[in-house]
């Protein structure tokens, strides 16, 4: 009867324990640290890292030196104290789910869990200008700017609108996901035409100004180029007039004492 029992206790194994998973992205080639946040019992029969739930990393025992599995040899770290593992020099073969599991005589718990996703540096971006369609006519100057933004493998086309001093975007901002999973984004800002790449851990990006390709274009830059000239011209005249002040004040107050 006893057996029974046992046997009865031991499929009735309780997983406890936060399912929550923390997402991490890493940039190809450096070490990550995954942590145990969770509290470890005094007694436990061993804690195990694994890699997608199959893979072992490293094994806890207590009383004894940990074991590290054969696919983590020589890449791994580790931590008996607070069981926390230190990735070193991440692959992309290497992204997937680690977790830290810790086993008991009737339960298990789930100490840690990271989704890890390593990503290598995206590659440059390329501004080109396709077409430039400009008008001018009697109050109403316009320019069609029609832009590529481009990398290796993906592509991305954009039409700018420019009358008089103010430029806008067909269609707003765009953006696709290309082939390797980044960003590439093509957008407006400071009077200027922005191809960005990005992902999670690395970006580039390239510009070309308005003012080449529309000349009637006068942009927020432009505007602040002008004021900044006005100041520095009032300051200058200013400082003239301030220093020829002393100078007179000082030419009285020396003949007055010779």
């Amino acid at each position: 009867m006893s057996i029974f029992v046992i046997l009865g206790l031991l499929v009735c194994i309780e997983a406890q324990g936060s399912s929550n998973v923390t997402t991490v992205f890493v940039k190809k080639g450096d070490d990550l640290i995954l942590n145990v946040d969770a509290e470890v019992p005094e007694k436990f029969l061993f804690v195990e890292w694994k890699f997608n739930e199959t893979v072992g990393v490293v094994i806890f025992v207590p009383g004894e030196e940990p074991t590290v599995l054969p696919n983590f040899t020589g890449r791994i770290e580790f931590s008996v104290k607070n069981f926390s593992v230190k990735l070193k020099n991440l692959q992309e073969a290497d992204s997937g789910v680690y977790t830290a599991q810790m086993k008991m005589i009737l339960k298990e718990q789930q100490l840690a869990k990271y989704k890890v996703t390593v990503q290598g540096p995206v590659s440059p971006v390329e501004l080109t200008v396709d077409s430039v369609d400009s008008v001018f006519s009697r109050g109403s100057d316009s320019c069609n700017l029609t832009v590529t933004c481009s990398t290796q493998h993906s592509h991305i086309s954009s039409t700018f609108r420019c009358v008089s001093r103010t430029c806008s975007q067909e269609g707003g901002e765009r953006s696709e996901l290309t082939t390797s999973g980044a960003s590439l984004h093509v957008y407006m800002m400071y009077g200027a035409i922005i191809c960005n790449h990005s992902n999670q851990v690395n970006w580039t990006e390239n510009f070309k100004r308005f003012e080449p390709f529309c000349p009637q274009y006068a942009g927020p830059s432009a505007g602040t180029s002008v004021y900044l000239v006005k100041m520095v011209v009032f300051s200058v005249g200013l400082i003239i007039m301030v220093f020829a002040v002393i100078t007179v004040h000082l030419m009285e107050k020396f003949k007055k004492h010779k």
